[in-house]
């Protein structure tokens, strides 16, 4: 296996830091990998089911959102619609350069995101969840609730994980104004649910309805014992391996 590092321009044409992982023969397909909510392409859960997905023949391309990593941008300006369109600017990316993506994967708030990508990208046939949560409500509440000057100024710094954010109103108005269900129920795409109970940040019930608003075929696996960000390796690699096993009936 190989890792390339690529930049990739989105639709404001701020550049876009990424990371390919290539598995040592021709890839039996392209994947595109979203993550969550203010992480970044390198967290330890992401790296790892990215290289367990390539050890299994699937290429993974990683990246940076807009405004976060490695990637230009200010994160303050950015929204939920915004990180839909830097994943569409991704596949197309991979489609020009290599192949496009057959299979999307998204962990937390990226797993809402490839959801919602899917249908802009055609060549998708498979699309995995990694502990996504099934409405945007509780997310926009959090945030919104945390800071009474987003409130009253439109913006705030909010710590999220330990660091400062500058979140801006618009970013909590378009979650708002997300509707996973009808998304999730026309996906028309091959899905996967991955969630672990033990999930303290985005619980089970989750997956649960997830799972109940999706058409056929969708499958569920539980990650017993998992916390949220699949720090654990083997957590992260039985992800990836499952992912691909399952992807390549459909591909």
């Amino acid at each position: 296996m190989r890792t390339k590092k690529i930049t990739f321009e989105n639709a404001s044409e701020q550049r876009l830091a990424a990371l390919l992982d290539l598995p040592g023969d021709a890839p039996v397909a392209f994947a595109l990998f979203a993550h969550c909510f203010t992480c970044s392409k390198n967290y330890k859960g992401v790296t790892r089911v990215s290289r367990a997905l390539a050890a299994q023949g699937v290429a993974v391309l990683r990246f940076d959102f807009t405004g976060l990593g490695e990637s230009e941008g200010e994160f303050a300006d950015t929204t939920f619609s915004s990180n839909v369109e830097d994943l569409v600017s991704a596949a197309d990316y991979l489609r020009h350069h290599f192949s496009a993506p057959r299979i999307l994967i998204g962990h937390s708030l990226g797993g809402a995101a490839v959801l919602h990508a899917a249908a802009q990208i055609p060549e998708v046939a498979a699309v995995a969840t990694i502990a996504a949560p099934a409405t945007l409500d509780h997310l926009a509440g959090m945030l919104r609730s945390s800071s009474a000057e987003i409130e009253k100024t439109g913006e705030a710094l909010v710590e999220i994980g330990g660091r400062p954010f500058r979140i801006r109103d618009q970013l909590v108005d378009n979650l708002f104004g997300v509707n996973m269900r009808e998304v999730i129920s026309n996906l028309d795409r091959a899905l996967m649910i991955l969630h672990s109970p033990a999930d303290r940040t985005v619980g089970i019930e989750h997956a649960t309805e997830i799972f109940h608003a999706a058409q056929h075929p969708k499958s569920f696996v539980s990650l017993d014992g998992a916390d949220h960000l699949l720090n654990d390796a083997h957590d992260a690699s039985f992800a990836g391996e499952m992912i691909a096993s399952w992807a390549k009936r459909y591909l």
